[in-house]
Protein backbone atom coordinates (compact mmCIF):
# COMPACT_ATOMS: atom_id res chain seq x y z
CA UNK A 1 0.00 0.00 0.00
CA UNK A 2 1.14 3.37 -0.79
CA UNK A 3 1.05 6.54 1.96
CA UNK A 4 -0.61 9.14 -0.59
CA UNK A 5 -1.92 11.20 2.36
CA UNK A 6 -1.54 14.45 2.50
CA UNK A 7 -2.81 16.29 5.33
CA UNK A 8 -4.56 19.67 4.64
CA UNK A 9 -2.85 22.56 6.88
CA UNK A 10 -5.74 23.58 8.12
CA UNK A 11 -7.24 20.77 9.36
CA UNK A 12 -6.45 19.17 12.74
CA UNK A 13 -4.40 22.15 13.20
CA UNK A 14 -6.35 24.41 14.99
CA UNK A 15 -3.04 26.55 16.40
CA UNK A 16 -3.12 28.09 12.75
CA UNK A 17 -6.77 28.89 13.22
CA UNK A 18 -7.33 32.41 15.06
CA UNK A 19 -10.86 31.50 15.85
CA UNK A 20 -12.56 27.76 17.30
CA UNK A 21 -13.78 25.62 15.31
CA UNK A 22 -18.00 25.12 15.31
CA UNK A 23 -19.51 21.60 16.76
CA UNK A 24 -22.30 20.34 14.54
CA UNK A 25 -22.53 23.09 12.22
CA UNK A 26 -25.05 21.49 9.95
CA UNK A 27 -27.31 18.48 9.79
CA UNK A 28 -27.40 16.30 6.80
CA UNK A 29 -30.11 15.18 5.35
CA UNK A 30 -30.65 13.13 1.33
CA UNK A 31 -33.39 13.12 -0.35
CA UNK A 32 -34.28 11.59 -4.18
CA UNK A 33 -33.32 8.60 -6.27
CA UNK A 34 -30.80 8.78 -9.39
CA UNK A 35 -31.14 6.89 -12.52
CA UNK A 36 -27.78 4.73 -12.78
CA UNK A 37 -26.62 4.24 -9.05
CA UNK A 38 -23.15 2.10 -8.34
CA UNK A 39 -24.57 -0.51 -5.29
CA UNK A 40 -21.75 -0.76 -2.98
CA UNK A 41 -20.58 -1.93 0.41
CA UNK A 42 -18.44 -0.60 3.47
CA UNK A 43 -17.82 -3.22 6.20
CA UNK A 44 -17.01 -1.86 9.46
CA UNK A 45 -13.03 -1.27 9.75
CA UNK A 46 -11.32 -3.62 12.06
CA UNK A 47 -10.39 -1.87 14.89
CA UNK A 48 -12.82 0.72 14.50
CA UNK A 49 -14.24 0.83 17.73
CA UNK A 50 -11.33 2.54 19.07
CA UNK A 51 -11.86 5.64 17.31
CA UNK A 52 -14.35 8.31 17.93
CA UNK A 53 -14.96 8.14 13.98
CA UNK A 54 -17.19 5.55 12.35
CA UNK A 55 -15.31 5.26 9.10
CA UNK A 56 -17.71 3.34 7.37
CA UNK A 57 -20.56 5.53 8.08
CA UNK A 58 -18.34 8.87 6.59
CA UNK A 59 -17.63 6.68 3.61
CA UNK A 60 -21.18 5.51 3.01
CA UNK A 61 -22.72 8.75 3.53
CA UNK A 62 -20.27 10.79 1.07
CA UNK A 63 -20.67 8.23 -1.90
CA UNK A 64 -24.59 8.71 -1.14
CA UNK A 65 -24.15 12.19 -1.00
CA UNK A 66 -23.08 11.67 -4.88
CA UNK A 67 -26.31 10.76 -6.06
CA UNK A 68 -24.38 7.87 -7.79
CA UNK A 69 -24.13 5.16 -5.53
CA UNK A 70 -26.75 3.33 -3.37
CA UNK A 71 -25.62 0.88 -0.29
CA UNK A 72 -26.06 -2.21 0.16
CA UNK A 73 -26.06 -3.64 3.87
CA UNK A 74 -22.93 -5.87 3.97
CA UNK A 75 -23.47 -9.64 4.73
CA UNK A 76 -23.91 -10.35 8.10
CA UNK A 77 -21.06 -11.39 10.67
CA UNK A 78 -18.45 -10.98 8.08
CA UNK A 79 -15.02 -9.92 9.64
CA UNK A 80 -12.89 -8.66 7.23
CA UNK A 81 -9.73 -6.15 6.98
CA UNK A 82 -7.93 -4.59 3.81
CA UNK A 83 -5.51 -7.98 4.43
CA UNK A 84 -8.32 -10.09 3.91
CA UNK A 85 -9.21 -11.78 0.04
CA UNK A 86 -13.07 -11.92 0.44
CA UNK A 87 -15.10 -14.68 -0.70
CA UNK A 88 -17.60 -12.33 -3.05
CA UNK A 89 -19.72 -14.60 -3.81
CA UNK A 90 -22.37 -13.80 -1.03
CA UNK A 91 -21.74 -10.12 -1.90
CA UNK A 92 -22.39 -10.73 -5.46
CA UNK A 93 -25.57 -12.29 -4.43
CA UNK A 94 -26.64 -9.25 -2.40
CA UNK A 95 -25.97 -7.11 -6.12
CA UNK A 96 -22.99 -5.70 -4.52
CA UNK A 97 -21.00 -4.36 -7.02
CA UNK A 98 -18.07 -2.63 -4.93
CA UNK A 99 -17.09 -3.79 -1.78
CA UNK A 100 -14.65 -1.75 0.50
CA UNK A 101 -12.70 -3.34 3.44
CA UNK A 102 -9.90 -1.98 6.01
CA UNK A 103 -8.96 -0.95 9.54
CA UNK A 104 -7.63 1.45 12.06
CA UNK A 105 -4.79 0.70 14.21
CA UNK A 106 -2.69 3.03 16.53
CA UNK A 107 1.04 4.09 15.86
CA UNK A 108 3.92 4.32 18.04
CA UNK A 109 3.81 8.35 17.53
CA UNK A 110 -0.06 8.73 18.07
CA UNK A 111 -1.27 8.94 15.39
CA UNK A 112 -3.89 6.29 13.56
CA UNK A 113 -3.07 4.13 10.44
CA UNK A 114 -6.02 4.17 8.56
CA UNK A 115 -5.97 1.34 6.16
CA UNK A 116 -8.11 0.04 3.09
CA UNK A 117 -8.99 -1.98 -0.19
CA UNK A 118 -11.89 -2.27 -2.69
CA UNK A 119 -12.87 -4.59 -4.58
CA UNK A 120 -14.89 -5.06 -7.59
CA UNK A 121 -17.40 -7.96 -6.78
CA UNK A 122 -18.76 -8.40 -10.44
CA UNK A 123 -15.16 -8.61 -12.39
CA UNK A 124 -13.58 -10.17 -9.09
CA UNK A 125 -10.72 -7.82 -9.28
CA UNK A 126 -8.69 -6.10 -6.51
CA UNK A 127 -9.49 -2.14 -6.89
CA UNK A 128 -6.26 -1.13 -4.89
CA UNK A 129 -5.92 0.62 -2.03
CA UNK A 130 -4.03 2.71 0.87
CA UNK A 131 -2.66 3.50 3.94
CA UNK A 132 -3.31 7.15 5.54
CA UNK A 133 -1.14 7.68 8.81
CA UNK A 134 -3.36 10.31 10.47
CA UNK A 135 -3.98 12.60 13.69
CA UNK A 136 -7.12 11.96 15.67
CA UNK A 137 -8.71 15.07 14.55
CA UNK A 138 -8.39 14.28 10.55
CA UNK A 139 -9.90 11.17 11.03
CA UNK A 140 -13.23 12.23 9.18
CA UNK A 141 -10.67 13.66 6.13
CA UNK A 142 -9.26 10.35 5.76
CA UNK A 143 -12.81 8.30 5.48
CA UNK A 144 -13.12 11.57 2.81
CA UNK A 145 -9.88 10.50 1.25
CA UNK A 146 -11.05 6.74 0.47
CA UNK A 147 -14.16 8.25 -0.21
CA UNK A 148 -12.78 10.33 -2.38
CA UNK A 149 -10.70 6.67 -4.02
CA UNK A 150 -13.28 4.78 -4.73
CA UNK A 151 -15.57 7.61 -6.14
CA UNK A 152 -13.06 7.94 -8.67
CA UNK A 153 -12.08 4.18 -9.51
CA UNK A 154 -15.72 3.59 -9.87
CA UNK A 155 -16.75 6.77 -12.23
CA UNK A 156 -14.08 7.63 -13.71
CA UNK A 157 -14.25 11.35 -12.00
CA UNK A 158 -12.40 13.10 -9.23
CA UNK A 159 -14.19 12.83 -6.13
CA UNK A 160 -15.24 16.10 -4.37
CA UNK A 161 -15.63 14.28 -0.42
CA UNK A 162 -12.84 16.13 0.90
CA UNK A 163 -12.72 19.25 -0.79
CA UNK A 164 -14.15 22.71 0.98
CA UNK A 165 -16.84 25.16 0.82
CA UNK A 166 -16.61 28.48 2.60
CA UNK A 167 -20.35 30.53 3.44
CA UNK A 168 -21.48 33.21 5.71
CA UNK A 169 -24.07 33.38 8.59
CA UNK A 170 -25.76 35.94 10.36
CA UNK A 171 -26.50 35.42 14.15
CA UNK A 172 -27.89 38.19 16.48
CA UNK A 173 -25.68 41.19 15.02
CA UNK A 174 -22.57 38.70 14.35
CA UNK A 175 -21.55 38.01 10.85
CA UNK A 176 -19.10 35.01 10.32
CA UNK A 177 -16.93 33.79 7.47
CA UNK A 178 -16.74 29.74 7.73
CA UNK A 179 -14.68 26.88 6.17
CA UNK A 180 -16.05 23.31 6.45
CA UNK A 181 -15.92 20.09 5.06
CA UNK A 182 -18.06 19.38 1.56
CA UNK A 183 -20.27 17.61 3.77
CA UNK A 184 -20.98 20.59 6.62
CA UNK A 185 -18.74 19.29 9.07
CA UNK A 186 -15.75 20.27 10.82
CA UNK A 187 -16.72 23.94 10.33
CA UNK A 188 -13.94 26.56 11.00
CA UNK A 189 -14.55 30.21 11.56
CA UNK A 190 -11.93 32.44 9.57
CA UNK A 191 -13.60 35.57 10.05
CA UNK A 192 -16.39 37.11 12.39
CA UNK A 193 -17.33 40.44 12.77
CA UNK A 194 -20.33 42.97 13.57
CA UNK A 195 -20.34 44.24 10.10
CA UNK A 196 -21.44 42.35 7.60
CA UNK A 197 -19.58 39.72 4.96
CA UNK A 198 -20.70 38.85 1.81
CA UNK A 199 -19.65 37.60 -1.51
CA UNK A 200 -16.72 35.17 -0.38
CA UNK A 201 -14.51 33.51 -3.37
CA UNK A 202 -12.12 30.55 -3.33
CA UNK A 203 -8.74 31.11 -4.84
CA UNK A 204 -8.12 28.47 -7.62
CA UNK A 205 -5.30 27.06 -5.42
CA UNK A 206 -7.70 27.18 -2.46
CA UNK A 207 -5.46 29.11 -0.23
CA UNK A 208 -7.23 32.01 0.26
CA UNK A 209 -10.60 33.88 0.46
CA UNK A 210 -11.63 36.92 -1.31
CA UNK A 211 -14.70 38.45 0.47
CA UNK A 212 -16.55 41.88 1.13
CA UNK A 213 -16.38 43.04 4.03
CA UNK A 214 -18.60 46.79 5.47
CA UNK A 215 -15.92 46.93 8.65
CA UNK A 216 -14.84 50.20 7.18
CA UNK A 217 -18.52 51.11 7.17
CA UNK A 218 -18.43 50.81 3.28
CA UNK A 219 -17.74 47.97 0.71
CA UNK A 220 -14.21 47.08 1.13
CA UNK A 221 -12.39 43.72 -1.32
CA UNK A 222 -9.86 41.80 1.10
CA UNK A 223 -8.33 38.19 0.34
CA UNK A 224 -7.89 36.13 3.30
CA UNK A 225 -5.40 32.92 3.66
CA UNK A 226 -7.18 30.71 5.38
CA UNK A 227 -4.64 28.70 6.93
CA UNK A 228 -2.79 31.62 8.67
CA UNK A 229 -5.86 34.24 9.14
CA UNK A 230 -3.41 36.86 7.18
CA UNK A 231 -5.21 39.31 4.97
CA UNK A 232 -4.98 42.24 3.08
CA UNK A 233 -6.92 44.74 0.90
CA UNK A 234 -7.79 43.93 -2.57
CA UNK A 235 -9.92 46.27 -3.71
CA UNK A 236 -10.94 50.05 -1.79
CA UNK A 237 -11.37 52.62 -4.92
CA UNK A 238 -13.58 55.37 -4.36
CA UNK A 239 -17.29 54.14 -4.36
CA UNK A 240 -18.54 50.63 -3.91
CA UNK A 241 -15.99 47.70 -4.20
CA UNK A 242 -17.98 44.30 -4.50
CA UNK A 243 -18.80 40.94 -6.15
CA UNK A 244 -14.86 39.55 -6.35
CA UNK A 245 -14.26 36.36 -8.50
CA UNK A 246 -10.67 35.23 -8.73
CA UNK A 247 -8.99 34.97 -12.33
CA UNK A 248 -8.43 30.92 -12.89
CA UNK A 249 -4.44 31.69 -13.06
CA UNK A 250 -4.95 33.52 -9.86
CA UNK A 251 -3.48 37.00 -10.57
CA UNK A 252 -6.39 39.04 -10.01
CA UNK A 253 -9.96 39.58 -9.54
CA UNK A 254 -12.53 40.66 -11.35
CA UNK A 255 -15.04 43.31 -9.37
CA UNK A 256 -18.07 45.71 -9.56
CA UNK A 257 -16.74 48.84 -8.93
CA UNK A 258 -18.11 52.52 -9.29
CA UNK A 259 -15.25 54.30 -10.14
CA UNK A 260 -16.85 56.43 -12.40
CA UNK A 261 -20.34 56.35 -10.92
CA UNK A 262 -22.16 53.07 -11.99
CA UNK A 263 -21.27 49.91 -11.03
CA UNK A 264 -18.87 48.17 -14.11
CA UNK A 265 -16.54 45.29 -14.02
CA UNK A 266 -13.20 45.70 -13.71
CA UNK A 267 -9.84 43.37 -13.43
CA UNK A 268 -8.07 44.24 -10.20
CA UNK A 269 -4.52 42.73 -10.34
CA UNK A 270 -4.14 41.12 -7.31
CA UNK A 271 -0.29 42.27 -6.49
CA UNK A 272 -0.15 45.63 -7.56
CA UNK A 273 -4.28 46.31 -7.33
CA UNK A 274 -4.15 48.19 -10.83
CA UNK A 275 -7.60 48.58 -12.53
CA UNK A 276 -8.73 47.89 -15.94
CA UNK A 277 -12.14 48.73 -16.54
CA UNK A 278 -13.78 45.64 -18.43
CA UNK A 279 -17.62 46.90 -19.24
CA UNK A 280 -18.72 50.30 -20.39
CA UNK A 281 -22.51 49.87 -20.51
CA UNK A 282 -25.31 52.14 -19.80
CA UNK A 283 -26.14 49.46 -17.00
CA UNK A 284 -25.49 47.72 -13.69
CA UNK A 285 -22.67 45.18 -14.57
CA UNK A 286 -22.03 42.90 -11.93
CA UNK A 287 -21.87 39.13 -10.40
CA UNK A 288 -18.60 38.11 -12.49
CA UNK A 289 -18.46 34.68 -12.98
CA UNK A 290 -15.01 33.21 -15.20
CA UNK A 291 -15.15 30.25 -17.08
CA UNK A 292 -12.42 27.19 -16.10
CA UNK A 293 -10.13 28.25 -18.77
CA UNK A 294 -10.11 32.40 -18.59
CA UNK A 295 -11.06 33.22 -21.73
CA UNK A 296 -14.60 33.81 -20.90
CA UNK A 297 -16.62 36.22 -18.16
CA UNK A 298 -20.08 35.43 -17.76
CA UNK A 299 -22.08 38.22 -15.63
CA UNK A 300 -24.71 40.02 -14.84
CA UNK A 301 -26.19 42.89 -16.71
CA UNK A 302 -29.53 45.03 -16.47
CA UNK A 303 -28.63 47.03 -19.55
CA UNK A 304 -32.03 45.61 -21.56
CA UNK A 305 -34.03 47.03 -19.06
CA UNK A 306 -34.09 43.98 -16.17
CA UNK A 307 -31.33 41.95 -14.93
CA UNK A 308 -30.08 39.00 -17.83
CA UNK A 309 -26.66 36.83 -17.61
CA UNK A 310 -24.22 37.78 -19.98
CA UNK A 311 -20.86 36.71 -21.68
CA UNK A 312 -17.52 38.60 -23.06
CA UNK A 313 -14.34 37.93 -24.11
CA UNK A 314 -12.33 37.87 -20.38
CA UNK A 315 -10.17 41.32 -21.80
CA UNK A 316 -13.64 42.97 -22.10
CA UNK A 317 -16.18 44.17 -24.20
CA UNK A 318 -19.99 44.49 -25.14
CA UNK A 319 -21.01 41.31 -24.43
CA UNK A 320 -23.54 38.73 -25.46
CA UNK A 321 -26.79 38.21 -23.61
CA UNK A 322 -27.13 34.03 -22.76
CA UNK A 323 -30.47 33.87 -21.05
CA UNK A 324 -34.04 34.56 -22.53
CA UNK A 325 -36.31 32.91 -20.75
CA UNK A 326 -37.78 34.60 -18.00
CA UNK A 327 -37.33 38.20 -17.30
CA UNK A 328 -34.93 38.23 -14.26
CA UNK A 329 -31.71 36.13 -14.13
CA UNK A 330 -28.65 36.41 -12.02
CA UNK A 331 -26.03 34.77 -10.05
CA UNK A 332 -24.18 33.12 -12.81
CA UNK A 333 -21.72 30.05 -11.91
CA UNK A 334 -20.22 27.80 -15.02
CA UNK A 335 -19.27 23.96 -14.55
CA UNK A 336 -15.39 23.69 -14.65
CA UNK A 337 -15.85 21.64 -18.25
CA UNK A 338 -17.67 25.04 -19.37
CA UNK A 339 -20.57 23.66 -20.85
CA UNK A 340 -23.32 24.19 -17.93
CA UNK A 341 -24.54 27.22 -16.71
CA UNK A 342 -26.10 27.70 -13.31
CA UNK A 343 -28.23 30.43 -12.70
CA UNK A 344 -30.92 32.15 -10.46
CA UNK A 345 -34.14 33.05 -12.48
CA UNK A 346 -36.99 35.11 -10.51
CA UNK A 347 -40.49 32.89 -11.18
CA UNK A 348 -43.96 34.32 -10.06
CA UNK A 349 -42.11 36.02 -7.22
CA UNK A 350 -39.82 33.45 -6.42
CA UNK A 351 -36.40 32.79 -7.06
CA UNK A 352 -35.36 29.64 -8.41
CA UNK A 353 -32.10 27.66 -9.24
CA UNK A 354 -31.73 27.21 -13.00
CA UNK A 355 -29.38 24.47 -14.95
CA UNK A 356 -28.60 25.68 -18.93
CA UNK A 357 -27.15 23.79 -21.26
CA UNK A 358 -25.05 26.41 -23.31
CA UNK A 359 -24.88 24.73 -26.16
CA UNK A 360 -28.53 24.15 -26.75
CA UNK A 361 -29.51 27.04 -24.62
CA UNK A 362 -31.66 24.63 -23.17
CA UNK A 363 -32.76 25.93 -19.50
CA UNK A 364 -34.36 23.53 -16.62
CA UNK A 365 -35.06 23.85 -13.20
CA UNK A 366 -33.93 21.52 -10.59
CA UNK A 367 -35.37 23.14 -7.30
CA UNK A 368 -38.50 22.65 -5.49
CA UNK A 369 -37.75 26.11 -3.44
CA UNK A 370 -38.65 29.42 -4.23
CA UNK A 371 -35.75 31.56 -2.52
CA UNK A 372 -32.31 30.38 -3.77
CA UNK A 373 -29.25 32.06 -4.94
CA UNK A 374 -25.55 31.50 -4.80
CA UNK A 375 -25.48 28.51 -6.84
CA UNK A 376 -21.57 27.26 -6.98
CA UNK A 377 -20.30 24.05 -8.82
CA UNK A 378 -18.30 21.12 -7.26
CA UNK A 379 -14.98 21.07 -8.41
CA UNK A 380 -15.52 18.10 -10.70
CA UNK A 381 -19.10 19.55 -12.01
CA UNK A 382 -21.39 17.00 -10.34
CA UNK A 383 -23.06 19.07 -7.69
CA UNK A 384 -24.47 22.47 -7.32
CA UNK A 385 -24.27 23.99 -4.07
CA UNK A 386 -26.50 27.18 -3.38
CA UNK A 387 -28.32 28.79 -0.45
CA UNK A 388 -32.36 28.55 0.24
CA UNK A 389 -35.00 28.80 2.51
CA UNK A 390 -36.95 26.21 4.00
CA UNK A 391 -39.10 26.55 7.31
CA UNK A 392 -38.59 30.38 7.56
CA UNK A 393 -34.85 29.66 8.03
CA UNK A 394 -31.61 29.99 5.17
CA UNK A 395 -30.09 26.82 4.41
CA UNK A 396 -27.38 25.74 2.55
CA UNK A 397 -28.40 23.16 -0.22
CA UNK A 398 -26.43 20.32 -2.74
CA UNK A 399 -28.20 18.97 -5.85
CA UNK A 400 -27.29 17.08 -8.69
CA UNK A 401 -27.50 18.66 -11.94
CA UNK A 402 -30.51 16.59 -12.64
CA UNK A 403 -31.97 18.10 -9.16
CA UNK A 404 -32.95 14.30 -8.33
CA UNK A 405 -30.71 14.12 -5.35
CA UNK A 406 -30.41 16.58 -2.82
CA UNK A 407 -28.90 17.35 0.25
CA UNK A 408 -29.84 19.49 3.00
CA UNK A 409 -27.25 21.17 5.41
CA UNK A 410 -29.07 23.03 7.90
CA UNK A 411 -28.06 25.34 10.22
CA UNK A 412 -27.76 24.60 13.72
CA UNK A 413 -28.22 28.72 14.54
CA UNK A 414 -28.65 31.64 12.60
CA UNK A 415 -29.17 32.75 8.31
CA UNK A 416 -26.53 30.36 6.37
CA UNK A 417 -25.98 31.60 2.79
CA UNK A 418 -23.54 32.81 0.05
CA UNK A 419 -21.66 29.41 -0.22
CA UNK A 420 -18.74 28.93 -2.63
CA UNK A 421 -17.09 25.76 -3.42
CA UNK A 422 -13.87 25.14 -3.15
CA UNK A 423 -11.11 23.81 -5.79
CA UNK A 424 -9.30 20.61 -5.50
CA UNK A 425 -6.35 20.81 -3.35
CA UNK A 426 -3.27 18.19 -2.75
Amino acid sequence: MNALFSRRTMLGASALWPFAAAQAQFRVEVSGVGLTQFPFSVAAFKGGDQIPVDLAQLIRADLERSGQFRFVHPVAGTQLDEMSRPDLAPWRERTTDVLVTGSVSRLADGRFDVRFRAWDVVKLQDLGGMSLPVRSGDLRLAAHRIADYIYEKITGDKGVFSTRIAYVTKASNKHTLWVADADGEGAQAALSSAEPIISPAWSPNGTQLAYVSFESRKPVIYAHEVATGRRRMLANFRGSNSAPAWSPDGRGIVATLTLDGSSQLYFVDAASGQQNRLTHSSGIDTEAAWDAKGRMIYFVSDRGGAPQIYRMPASGGSGERVTFNGSYNTSPAISPDGKTLAYVSRIGGGFKLYVMDLLSGQAVPVTDTTADESPSFAPNGRLIVYATRQGGQEALMTTTLDGRIKTRLAGAQGDIREPDWGPFVP
